[in-house]
């Protein structure tokens, strides 16, 4: 039997079948390896930086990963031995917080001219990887007990900065949240070195899906105002960018290497400036 249609992958799929399936998803989000030495080629590569979240024990904890897109994170919290993980994301990216002038064009653009209907990677990944992880078409506004249930650890990431009402999403998962919260969020470098002792944002206006970038005091204040009691903080890392990144392979302007070796002296990489922390619910007075 030859490498082509050997199994590779947990599922039991050829490395044929495998790679027909990850060329079938129209974008990745999210580069994971799915065994076999496969691996998606994804936007972004949370690999090098996953052991730098303040990680909680998950070991047989019920648990919810919160806009997971193509599932790192929800395939993370199995891979480290929760009872069972619930991804929740919008069904269609049409149903993101578009700016008015941007609902049309930007669903379009985000899909790279195929459907807007979200999950596809996620489907793969989990096919390939044999996962039971569930996934369930939701807005992180919506979350409710009533609607899911309560959860003993919840993650979310890179989810605030494209959000409209970043308090308002933070209090819904507040609401499902049982135990500890893990955040990790998109943060301005400048920022975040300008204003150390003090919650700062930089309004980006709805322009390519993001609004409200902060910096990592600002993270804080974020997840502290939507009742949240932190308990630990990161210091600012890089998330690497993957192969389908549409910088990638294009050369920089001499305007974007000075941002990047600025961020890098701030962040010690090249990549998306994020910082991460755990918090537990705080109790509510009255």
């Amino acid at each position: 039997m030859d490498g082509e249609s050997a199994a590779t992958t947990a599922s039991g799929a050829s490395a044929a079948d495998a790679r027909e399936l990850i060329t079938s998803v129209g974008v990745w989000y999210h580069v994971i390896e799915l065994g076999g030495g496969l691996v998606t080629p994804g936007w972004f590569d949370l690999r090098p930086i996953v052991e730098k979240m303040p990680w909680p024990d998950v070991a047989g904890k019920r648990c919810l990963d919160v806009g997971p897109w193509d599932g790192f994170l929800s395939f993370e919290l199995e891979r480290r031995g929760a009872a069972s993980v619930l991804a929740v994301d919008i069904g269609d990216a049409a149903d993101w917080d578009w700016r008015l002038d941007l609902r049309v064009s930007g669903p379009a653009a985000m899909a790279g001219g195929g459907s807007t209907k979200t999950g596809r990677g996620f489907e793969v990944a989990k096919e390939l990887l044999g996962s039971k992880v569930e996934r369930r078409e939701l807005s992180v506004y919506d979350l409710s007990p009533e609607q899911v249930g309560s959860f003993d650890v919840v993650v979310c990431g890179s989810l605030m900065l494209h959000l409209k009402n970043p308090i308002g999403a933070l209090e819904a998962i507040r609401s499902v949240c049982t135990g500890h919260f893990l955040s990790a969020e998109q943060i301005d470098p400048a920022l975040t070195a300008l204003r150390r002792g003090g919650a700062a944002a930089r309004f980006a206006g709805g322009e390519n899906g993001q609004w409200w970038i902060v910096n990592s005091h600002g993270h804080r204040r974020l997840v502290a105002s939507a009742g949240f009691d932190i308990e630990r903080t990161t210091k600012p890392y890089a998330i690497p960018l993957g192969s389908s990144h549409h910088h990638a392979g294009e050369k920089a302007r001499p305007r974007e290497r000075l941002q990047q070796l600025t961020d890098r002296m701030i962040v010690g990489g090249y990549g998306v400036p994020h910082a991460a922390l755990l918090a537990r619910p705080g109790r509510i007075e009255g």
